[in-house]
């Protein structure tokens, strides 16, 4: 089957055997007044997307038509975005996008508390899908990534579970959950940020699980297994199961902090960049409103700047990005610096290394000045200047 301009996997197939369940219920407390009304998942990235649009779009393209997508902070704008699925072709007869969020029932509320526990408390929908694998994924990390080859490597290896890593320098290794292996790929030991490193295999939070196994350890002690890094990972090796690293080279970000968040929406702007976002062999999809054609006036000067549709343009914009239906006024100047969807900027405004939040106004005459080291953010409806 093609889709996308590339050769894919029967959907089907693939779906028999393995379902994906995104972990998108994370406040994104590093990103400050970015999430202070939505979940990291859904903060919008690249102009016309939002973060969780590329793990959707990652099991779309992969083959993978079962999505359970589990939330519970400010979920509002993410369970709008994710609808039936239908923007990532997953609103199929046999599969579908099922937002799942926590329920009260006869033994009280459920609030999950922690990756494992999110999925414990949803064993009875994996179960009704009787999938014989489970990938686990994050969904607020930017990469492209087809999951088909990890699924052939878990099988391949008779594994009990699958940990995707990524190579990083040994430098930064300290900064990541460090997974140690032999010389077969074998999961020998998990180290959670270790001072002194001794590989540089950093866990990039996606796992496969042979499902009746990862049930059984979630039903036996759910109060002991509430987290995949703390809790369960430790436990497989401790039980001597079989874990198998499965090494990942491409690009892949996690925009958990201001600075990280702005570094990969400028990456955007380079087209030789290896994200290639606009890659037709491998789309990234996302769910956008209809709306009017840009209109750039006779006075706008744009250089180097991604400027999606419904904006209105009458200043400069230089290395920067603009969603959807943003307004420029005369004479304002905006360099090094994503604005997001419904801001409106006044006029004589000047405007430098700063995110600017959804629907955020800024009056005439006014400055955000930030330094590449130090972003200047404004938050999601928040008013700079004016009386």
């Amino acid at each position: 089957m093609k889709k996308g301009g590339r050769e894919f996997i029967s959907a089907t197939m693939l779906n028999n055997e393995m379902i994906a369940m995104i972990l998108a219920g994370g406040k994104g407390t590093r990103l400050g007044k970015l999430t202070k009304s939505i979940a990291k998942p859904a903060v919008p990235f690249g102009g016309k997307y939002r973060i969780i649009d590329f793990t959707l779009s990652n099991c779309m393209n992969s083959g993978i038509t079962t999505v359970g997508v589990v939330t519970q902070y400010e979920p509002m704008i993410l369970n709008d975005h994710i609808g039936n699925g239908d923007s990532w072709d997953l609103d199929t007869r046999d599969g579908g996008a099922f937002v799942l969020q926590p329920y009260s029932s006869s033994d009280g509320e459920k609030w999950f508390n922690g990756t494992a526990n999110a999925i414990y408390q949803n064993v009875s929908f994996i179960d009704s899908k009787n999938p014989e694998y489970v990938l686990i994924l994050s969904g607020d990390h930017i990469y492209k990534m087809d999951y088909a080859p990890m699924l052939s490597a878990h099988k391949a290896n008779g594994a009990d579970c699958t940990v995707a890593v990524k190579p990083v320098p040994m430098h930064e290794a300290s900064r990541f959950g460090i997974m140690n292996t032999d010389d077969e790929g074998k999961i020998v030991e998990f180290e959670e940020k270790p001072e002194n490193p001794k590989s540089n295999l950093a866990s990039m939070g996606i796992y496969i699980f042979t499902w009746d196994k990862l049930r059984e350890y979630l039903t036996q002690d759910p109060e002991g297994m509430e987290d995949f890094g703390q809790n369960v990972i430790p436990a497989y090796l401790n039980n001597d199961e079989k874990l198998f690293a499965y090494s990942f080279d491409g690009y892949w970000k996690d925009v958990g902090t201001i600075d990280s968040l702005w570094e990969a929406n400028m990456e955007v702007l380079d087209q030789e960049h290896p994200l290639q976002i606009r890659d037709k062999g491998w789309p990234i999809f996302s769910r956008n409103t209809i709306t009017t054609p840009q209109f750039l006036s006779t006075e706008s000067v744009v250089e180097n700047a991604m400027i999606c549709d419904g904006c209105i343009i009458r200043g400069s914009i230089k290395n920067s990005i603009l969603s959807p239906n943003v307004l420029v006024g005369k004479d304002s100047i905006i360099a090094n610096s994503i604005i997001m969807k419904g801001s409106s900027i006044g006029k004589n405004v000047k405007i430098e290394y700063a995110i600017l939040g959804e629907d955020a106004v800024v009056s005439d005459g006014s400055e955000v000045i930030g330094t590449p080291d130090n972003i200047a953010v404004i938050g999601y409806e928040e008013v700079v200047g004016g009386n």
